[in-house]
């Protein structure tokens, strides 16, 4: 639409202009009122083109000042052109005098707008899916439209009364220009009241120019001039229908014959048609806009009606026009973007920020319905992934949905959450697990070439806070999920009080950790770690919480809540600085045991453990070889080679390296070869776990005949008896460690009992 009007204001002010030199050049009387007439009905047109090409606020400015100053340009030439035209004469030099005042006064009021900010201003709209400026008119504006209209009418009472009193053979050069002059204010005060974004009275602007110049220089025929104006009429996109009093419809352009489905020049049957499809409000003397749907589905169509009404110098009604815009494809467009703004692409289920925003408006709403969130999660989704191609992937998802889809009535409310996740809000009494179990039992996804049974888990939530945010009911909804143990047989989980007392725990503990390092509540416990001969050699830092209401916290209530949410790292790097601080002050005193510290499988993820430890080292002049690394196995279950570049930089730079829990995970022969370690911590779970003795010590004598054989010293944790140690000593095992010869103690209460 912009392109088009674009293109026709170009044209109209190449055509003004053309116009304007041939009328200057003209050696006829009128001959410069003309010129001066049309070539300033150019500016205006100019302003136009600028605001309708332009996505730019300053530049839409500046249209509009060169459009407003130009009406005023316009209207002054237009006065002096109806004097010249109706051969009258000014009777009073003072009113023409105030009048041109006025018009300069206007002008000069636009030009301190910058200043001031009295006149308009501009505001960004969407049309055809670009950026437009339309005008926002304040005090200044309307005193400048009073200004014009009201001269404007003065020009036309003037070429209706020369219109009357002059023969009829020559008043047609009179009405025509009058009644085009009418129709472009009606046209024009349609467009500042409906503000509607581009102004297409311009056009208007063009034919009333054209206009004067024919009828000035080169009069012809009413019947042309209709013509001229049907063709300007009949190329707008809106569908048209001119009435005259009585209602009957006398013309009307292609658009209006197509969308009241008759043949051109057929209008006799136009009222019955448009009453059938919009009533007979178009019928009413009133002017109006409404908007109308008609039909429904794929065949529903959208309409903005617009009536405008001709009245006559008696106020008595001369005519109307209807205007009909069917905007039915900008509807289906901005019912698509909104789809797609709140609907997920792949599945077509709400989107998880629409899926909140949905769940809060129902569950407040009503007030009176029990209703569970459900946290729906499909395990091990990337497997299915790799294993069967995303496409397959994308299959499984879609059917998931329309089984969600299927199983939910219109009280509920669903969405996908995020990748294999999806989220449910459903009334209680709707919810029935023992179909959801058997349903899930069997859940095949079957894409024609491939099947294969999707593994799908809920966690199930009974929304008794309606306040807090959605996102922590579904949180508190895949907590459930983590006390599903056995995967393949159970398929719901519901959260409860035990999660519930769990997560504030976590959360109780979590928020005090930084305050409880700093005043030293944590603290590191020394167990001894001894040699054949039952000689302490060296020891453990385990971390130790002593909470100053909840008393001694057992390593097992905080450290896999600190695991999981990635606190471990602070735990970690303050158990190396109290080990370094204990090997710099034993070294003082001319102790040589060493301290094995611990690096969690996290600290890789968030810090440079290598440069960490280092630094920690240098400060407290420490040897390397004195402060152990000690990690699990499972450290080496994701990105093994980078890691092993880690363990292998920490031995280069002398620290030992000790592989912890050895026997009591998955640990495989491959990984053994491969790791760069020292010390092969083996755990006596190990044995306790078997239920034949006699193979399992079997295995581990193996064990230790394999380590001393890799050059890996072998030390056992776990010990608990003398017969144990005995066992162990006889089957080559170097170190031990374990309850045998003392739980882990105070510093205060090691440096007691084993340094001199």
């Amino acid at each position: 639409m912009r392109d088009t009007f674009s293109v026709i204001f170009v044209v109209l002010i190449l055509a003004l202009g053309s116009c304007s030199v041939i009328a200057y050049r003209s050696r006829k009387s009128n001959s410069n009122s003309v010129a001066l007439l049309v070539g300033s009905l150019i500016p205006p047109v100019i302003g136009n083109l600028i605001i309708v090409s332009s996505g730019a606020k300053e530049l839409s400015l500046v249209g509009d000042y060169i459009y407003f100053i130009g009406m005023d340009l316009v209207i002054f030439a237009l006065l002096r052109f109806t004097f010249e035209y109706c051969e009258i004469k000014w009777k009073n030099g003072a009113i023409k005098a105030l009048v041109y005042l006025l018009l300069g006064a206007d002008i000069v009021q636009y030009l301190l707008n910058p200043v001031f900010g009295q006149a308009f201003d501009n505001e960004a709209v969407t049309v055809d899916g670009f950026p437009y400026y339309r005008l926002v008119p304040y005090f200044g504006q309307t005193l400048h439209r009073v200004l014009d209209y009201s001269l404007l009418a003065v020009v036309i009472i003037i070429f209706l009364v020369k219109s009357v009193k002059t023969s009829r053979f020559y008043s047609e050069r009179y009405y025509v220009i009058m009644i085009t002059m009418i129709a472009l204010a009606l046209w024009q005060g349609f467009y500042i009241f409906s503000r509607t974004p581009i102004d297409r009275s311009m056009v208007g602007f063009g034919g009333i120019g054209l206009l004067v110049f024919y009828f000035s220089l080169y009069y012809r025929p009413l019947k042309l001039l209709d013509r001229m104006l049907a063709n300007i009429a009949s190329e707008m996109t809106e569908a048209l229908f001119f009435f005259e009093a009585s209602g009957r419809c006398i013309w009307a352009n292609s658009t209006g014959t197509e969308l009241a489905g008759i043949k051109e020049g057929e209008f006799e049957t136009v009222p019955d048609n448009l009453f059938e499809r919009f009533g007979d409000k178009y019928q009413s003397q009133d002017e109006f806009i409404s908007r109308y749907i008609i039909g429904a589905g794929d065949d529903i169509k959208y309409y903005v009606l617009e009536k405008h009404s001709l009245l006559d110098e008696k106020k008595r009604l001369a005519g109307s026009f209807v205007s009909i815009r069917d905007y039915t494809e900008e509807q289906q467009k901005l019912k698509r973007k909104m789809f797609n703004a709140t609907h997920d692409s792949l599945t077509g289920l709400y989107t998880r920020e629409y899926l909140y925003e949905r769940i809060h408006e129902v569950i407040m709403a009503r007030q009176d319905t029990e209703y569970y969130i459900v946290y729906i999660d499909v395990r091990n989704f990337k497997i299915v992934n790799d294993i069967f191609s995303s496409e397959f992937g994308d299959s499984a998802l879609q059917c998931i949905a329309d089984w969600i889809k299927s199983w939910m009535s219109d009280e509920c409310v669903y969405g996908r959450l995020v990748g294999a996740s999806f989220g449910v809000c459903i009334p209680v009494e709707e919810f029935e697990p023992e179909i959801i179990e058997e349903k899930l039992s069997h859940f095949l996804v079957d894409n024609g070439s491939v099947g294969y049974h999707i593994l799908i888990h809920l966690g199930v939530y009974k929304l008794v806070e309606r306040e807090i945010e959605i996102s922590l009911m579904f949180d508190r909804a895949n907590l459930a999920l983590s006390t599903i143990k056995d995967e393949y047989q159970t398929h719901i989980a519901y959260y409860n009080d035990e999660i519930r007392r769990k997560v504030l725990w976590d959360q109780h503990i979590s928020t005090q950790l930084t305050d409880a390092i700093s005043k030293r509540q944590v603290l590191p416990y020394l167990q001894p770690i001894v040699d054949k001969e039952g000689t302490v050699i060296g020891a453990e830092a385990l971390a130790r919480w002593i909470h100053p209401s909840d008393g001694f916290l057992a390593p097992g209530s905080f450290i896999p809540v600190f695991e999981k949410n990635g606190m471990i790292v602070e735990v970690d790097k303050y158990m190396w600085r109290c080990a370094c601080e204990i090997l710099s002050e034993w070294g003082k005193k001319n102790e040589r045991l060493f301290i094995s510290v611990n690096i969690s499988p996290k600290d890789f993820y968030f810090i440079d453990v290598v440069e960490e430890i280092r630094r920690l080292t240098e400060e407290y002049s420490i040897e390397p070889a004195r402060l152990r690394i000690e990690i699990t196995e499972t450290v080496m279950m994701t990105e093994a080679e980078l890691r092993m570049k880690t363990l292998n930089k920490f031995r280069e730079e002398g620290y030992a390296v000790e592989m912890d829990d050895f026997g009591s995970g998955y640990s495989s022969l491959n990984m053994l070869k491969d790791m760069p370690v020292d010390v092969l911590k083996i755990d006596m779970k190990f044995l306790s776990k078997s239920r034949d003795d006699e193979k399992a010590r079997t295995i581990l004598q193996n064990i230790i005949n394999l380590s001393e054989d890799l050059g890996i010293a072998a030390l056992t944790e776990g010990v608990e008896t003398e017969d144990q140690y005995r066992m162990l000593r006889e089957m080559g095992c170097e170190m031990f460690q374990g309850y045998y010869f003392a739980k882990p103690m105070p510093l205060e209460e090691f440096e007691e009992k084993y340094l001199d």
